[in-house]
């Protein structure tokens, strides 16, 4: 039972969050942006927040004000992020109300979240993930904890997100692994004008027993008592070890769905008046009065807290705006590789392959990283991924720190947000880059926002490989190019190496960034086997090599006299394009300067215009299909910035236009880039 004190604490709340409300609704003019309050939805949320410890990890939604109040944040601050203030300690004015990140003492942690409904499962998943790893494997450069309880993570859901895919891949992943957390759904009946009735054949209590290994509970979630009880009960079962839970709370929904989506445009008078009878407000009202507190006593608690809130909302009106001279901080964390570093060509190596020199370098970092871990489909110890690119992994570190997951590429994108938020360093596979569709909104809606919208406190720590590119028959769905895709997506490095010596050194460094890296790793290069890139071999660099991010190279220097009379081109590429072109050598003997970008983002602008003005001819060569390209906006990009050195317009070879690459070999070369196209290409920007 909860005391009469901690019942009069949350009535207090609950008329802060009410009034709350009710400002905001008669200012609507000056509330512009779009916010949801927690109106029918108090009782449980406080009733959450007050058994939170600061050692927790809570993941509130759009919804979850009460919850905010509860775990100690004023009113106040939360209006700072209502009006989008310069103020809000939460994301500096990037985002919505009750969006909140916190990292500090006092409070529980909350990494960033999106408005994407229920996305916030799978990376809050990846924290409990975390936790019981750091519990069952404690680092050796941890503080140390003693007196304090196990962490507990809560995750917010809405009863309408349970009916999303991502959903159920948290559920199967918490269940399976029996991990420390709460999925605290609040069912108020309605997913924005659809009712439960349309959209779903069973609740999220229903849909929880198909997960074996998940603990379930039903509250009424507008009785504070009942939801008090529950949540201790439930935060202290999964303290002690019990594994995942879902509670779910039936709430009334009160207030409008959204400030911009109000409840007359969807709901019937009865509805509401039915809705209203569920106050969590009143009914704890009647209770406190029920065991003694004078009317007069609430009547004053009301009182206070609507001046409060008037006091605060007019406070957070004058509060400054945001600096638009700041709004492109915090993209990205500062990276601590700044230049190349160590040994290139260790002396008394043989060649390595390059799938070879990508297992080396995470064998050396997971040797040097305790806090580094290895995941994805099939990269355990009993086939050590699907190229061998993790052979020997699991044997040597453990299959706690090497192990697989299911067919889940939005987990495995997702999770790493919540790993990286507790001091884990992941490094995830998705077995073909056509197969990271699924993950992509894992990727967009959380990793890639992450440091930005919350003025850089969450960065993504984590290295993504792909397996990319054509070659021999790989079919439709084995075979595709990425990048163009990927390139679209802000707050993202993507790194595509082309030979075993930058595959280890950009590993390192893709390693130690402490933001989102994709690796693009091309099939065709990992043991050069396609004819001609057997220079994909490279005498494995020292441990200390590293290649900083954003840095290109010359694997190919035109003859200086010919540049001087005008008789040589550029040819700017990566990845497989680089063997293609130097195949060209051969035609046009010191013609051509080859540049390998090796990162794709950043880009090495500084070296492309150079080099493009330079030679006063370029080729852009690619094996992504051609229009609406990578390639062909960084051709728009060149001749806008070198046109008065351009002696040609700026050429850009990729593949064809198709939607996928064809199975059969020979129709996959029609595809793809040949010789004859781009000798043919070289020589009229030679004749020209």
């Amino acid at each position: 039972m909860s005391t009469p004190e901690i019942q009069l604490k949350a009535y207090r709340y609950m008329c802060l969050a009410k009034s709350m409300a009710e400002i905001y609704e008669q200012n609507r003019a000056l509330c512009k942006y779009v916010h949801s309050t927690s109106r029918g939805h108090e009782a449980i949320q406080l009733a959450t927040a007050f058994q939170l410890l600061p050692q927790d990890y809570v993941s509130p939604y759009y919804r979850d004000d009460s919850l905010l109040l509860g775990l100690g944040f004023t009113p106040y601050t939360l209006m700072l992020q209502l009006l989008a203030k310069g103020d809000d300690p939460f994301s500096a004015g990037r985002e919505y109300y009750a969006h909140p990140s916190f990292r500090g003492p006092g409070e529980p942690t909350i990494i960033h979240q999106s408005s994407a409904t229920g996305m916030q499962a799978i990376p809050t998943t990846g924290i409990a993930q975390g936790l019981k790893f750091l519990q069952e494997h404690p680092l050796a450069n941890a503080s140390p904890k003693e007196n304090l309880l196990s962490p507990v993570v809560v995750c917010s859901l809405g009863d309408a997100s349970i009916t999303e895919g991502e959903v159920s891949e948290a559920f199967q992943f918490a269940a399976l692994k029996k991990l420390p957390i709460i999925y605290l759904v609040q069912d108020n009946g309605w997913g924005i004008s659809v009712t439960a009735e349309e959209a779903r054949s069973m609740d999220a209590y229903s849909f929880a027993a198909g997960f074996t290994g998940m603990n379930r509970v039903r509250v009424d979630g507008s009785d504070f008592e009942d939801a008090y009880q529950c949540m201790k009960n439930v935060i202290g079962e999964v303290r002690s070890g019990s594994g995942p839970w879902i509670v779910q709370a039936k709430v009334p929904l009160l207030g409008h769905h959204t400030s911009g989506v109000r409840k007359e445009f969807y709901r019937e008078a009865s509805e509401l008046e039915a809705a209203a009878k569920d106050d969590p407000v009143k009914k704890l009202k009647q209770k406190l009065l029920d065991i003694g507190i004078s009317p007069d006593h609430l009547d004053q608690v009301e009182r206070k807290a609507f001046e409060e809130i008037q006091s605060d909302f007019n406070r957070a009106l004058s509060a400054p705006e945001p600096d638009p001279g700041k709004i492109s901080e915090h993209v990205f964390r500062d990276t601590p590789v700044k230049t190349e570093a160590g040994n290139r060509n260790e002396k008394g190596t043989g060649k390595i392959m390059m799938v070879d020199a990508a297992l080396f370098a995470i064998r050396e970092i997971m040797e040097d990283f305790p806090e580094a871990v290895l995941y994805g489909q099939d990269v355990g110890g009993r086939l050590g991924g699907v190229f061998r690119e993790a052979a020997t992994l699991a044997d040597q570190f453990g299959g706690h720190r090497v192990f697989n997951t299911a067919i889940q590429e939005a987990y495995i994108i997702g999770s790493t947000a919540g790993m990286s938020a507790v001091g884990l360093k992941p490094i995830v596979e998705i077995q073909f880059a056509d197969y990271i569709y699924p993950g992509i909104n894992q990727l967009v809606t959380e990793l890639s926002k992450s440091c930005y919208l919350t003025a850089g406190k969450f960065p993504v720590q984590v290295v993504i490989r792909v397996p990319t590119g054509a070659y021999g028959g790989g079919g439709p769905y084995h075979s595709g190019s990425i990048e163009s895709t990927l390139l679209t997506i802000k707050g993202i490095k993507i790194v595509y190496p082309s030979n075993a010596a930058d595959m280890k050194g950009l590993m390192k460094a893709a390693f130690l960034d402490p933001n989102p890296v994709v690796m693009l790793e091309h099939k065709g290069l990992y043991w050069s086997k396609v004819p001609g890139t057997e220079e994909a071999r490279r005498p494995e660099p020292a441990k200390d090599y590293i290649i900083p991010l954003g840095k290109a190279t010359q694997v190919l220097n035109a003859d200086p006299k010919l540049i001087a009379e005008g008789r040589s081109c550029c040819i700017i590429t990566y990845g497989m394009g680089v063997y293609w072109a130097k195949a060209a050598e051969n035609f046009f003997p010191g013609q051509l300067e080859i540049l390998d970008l090796r990162t794709l983002f950043p880009l090495d602008e500084a070296m492309i215009f150079e080099t493009v003005k330079r030679h006063g001819k370029c080729l852009i060569l690619t094996e992504d299909t051609r229009q609406n390209s990578f390639a062909e906006a960084l051709a728009g990009r060149i001749s806008h910035q070198c046109f008065r050195f351009l002696d040609a317009p700026v050429e850009v070879i990729g593949s064809l236009n198709l939607p996928a690459v064809p199975m059969n070999i020979n129709l996959e070369q029609a595809m793809l880039p040949n010789s004859i196209q781009i000798n043919a290409t070289i020589r009229k920007m030679l004749e020209d």
